[in-house]
């Protein structure tokens, strides 16, 4: 286990927090405060929502007593105690590499990774322990990602997603079966005021393409290709929701399952000295497993 003990800024006051005084009944400051105000007096070099989250992950004892809530309540006197545990989340969800050089490294990541910390601190692994990030994969989507192992390396493979000659190719099992068995969908996407974290179509948003076609189907189900010319947040998931076929698992689209059956398989891009690679990762099993339980 971590523990954190910064000092309160003002030695008076810390001796107060620290228990080694009581405050008297002519004191002036107020008998009790909230939990991660006084936290965020103490601990600066986290900011109060960061603190707010330790306390809410259990991380944070009052005199011994384990405390979840950031409003809770508490004297001026109190032992607080901050615990960061090692180890993470998901310590399991391990990448399998792909292809590795000086510069890049080419990994299939697992469902359930997430590619960024959230925010000051972030609980749980990511791919950011491994490398610079390129792009970017949602936390349920698996498949191909490539990172570099120094700024530079960062910079000349960012600029191909930004002009699009790095072509990303996904496979996803969606809800129901298309009329066509392939179409353009060109469709803008804009973020949902109403839920902040979805995006939506919308006449006014950005620029968002995708190329579809079937690859399978029983009627119930139906494997596709999805090859987006664009790199919007969530567009495969919206443009095939809009279209009525939304991405099986999808729980934010659609309905929640197993996992959500969206799959990156495989990444075009020049690496540094102007080598053109075509990296895959194969289809997960389960893709397969869908058709032969229904």
């Amino acid at each position: 286990m971590i523990r954190t003990g910064k000092k309160f800024s003002k030695p008076e006051m810390s001796r107060v927090i620290n228990g080694d005084v009581v405050l008297d009944e002519k004191t002036k400051k107020p008998e009790k405060v909230r939990l991660d105000v006084l936290m965020a007096e103490i601990y600066k070099s986290y900011n109060r929502s960061t603190l707010q989250r330790f306390i809410e992950y259990g991380f944070v004892t009052v005199d011994g007593k384990l405390v979840k809530k950031p409003n809770y309540k508490i004297e001026l006197g109190v032992k607080i105690d901050l615990k960061i545990p090692k180890i993470m989340k998901n310590a399991d969800l391990i990448p399998e590499k792909i292809y590795e050089d000086d510069q890049v490294l080419v990994l299939n990541k697992p469902t359930g990774l997430l590619s960024m910390a959230k925010g000051e601190y972030c609980p749980e692994n990511t791919l950011e322990q491994y490398g610079l990030l390129v792009h970017r994969l949602d936390r349920d989507t698996s498949g191909v990602v490539i990172l570099a192992k120094d700024e530079d390396t960062q910079i000349f493979l960012k600029k191909q997603f930004q002009a699009r000659t790095a072509h990303k190719v996904y496979v996803a099992v969606i809800v129901g079966r298309p009329k066509l068995d392939e179409a353009r969908i060109d469709l803008p996407l804009a973020r949902n005021m109403k839920r902040p974290t979805t995006f939506l179509v919308d006449p006014k948003g950005k620029e968002s393409e995708t190329f579809y076609k079937i690859l399978k189907s029983n009627g119930k189900y139906s494997l596709v290709e999805l090859r987006p010319t664009t790199g919007r947040t969530h567009q495969l998931r919206v443009h095939m929701k809009y279209l009525g076929y939304p991405i099986l698992g999808d729980a934010v689209y659609g309905k929640k399952h197993d996992r959500l059956y969206l799959h990156a398989k495989s990444l075009e891009i020049t690496l540094p000295g102007g080598k053109r690679k075509v990296f895959e990762a194969p289809v997960p099993e389960e893709f397969e497993r869908v058709f032969r339980e229904d």
